[in-house]
């Protein structure tokens, strides 16, 4: 049985993928301290932003999220992957809202993959983000 789609208005979805940009921007030093040379994971965050602002379109933010995927693809660190993938889909949010969530997930990742040692790595990155969703968008954040 599928899952069954949350419907969003306009502000809903702005204010998902902003939740999404802040749950990928909380992990992106993960990527950047590997990566120091490589900016396309912020820029895919700054493009998230920009969109959520009404300032870029869509298309242009998934650009932006592409970009970020392919940086992802680029580098054999996995937290400065997950992290990488986190600003991907925190910036496909504009065009998909279902992209939320995954941003929230690649972000747990790379907290975990980034403290190997901590089992509670993940779980403490999930209350993180748990803190600051907005209201009324559980459903949408967290489907399933």
């Amino acid at each position: 049985m599928g899952k069954i789609a949350v419907r969003l208005d306009t502000d809903q979805h702005r204010s998902l993928a902003r939740w999404a940009t802040d749950c990928a921007e909380h992990v992106l030093p993960t990527f950047e301290r590997v990566c120091p040379d490589d900016d396309r994971p912020r820029r895919a965050v700054e493009a998230a932003r920009a969109w959520a602002t009404g300032e870029l379109s869509a298309g242009a933010a998934r650009d932006a999220a592409f970009a970020a995927h392919d940086a992802a693809r680029e580098t054999a660190d996995p937290a400065a992957a997950a992290a990488a993938r986190a600003a991907g889909h925190a910036a496909a949010t504009a065009h998909v809202a279902g992209h939320a969530a995954h941003a929230a997930t690649y972000a747990a990742t790379a907290a975990s993959a980034a403290e190997p040692a901590d089992p509670a790595a993940a779980a403490e990155e999930r209350r993180w983000q748990l803190a600051r969703l907005p209201r009324g968008l559980g459903r949408a954040a967290f489907p399933g």
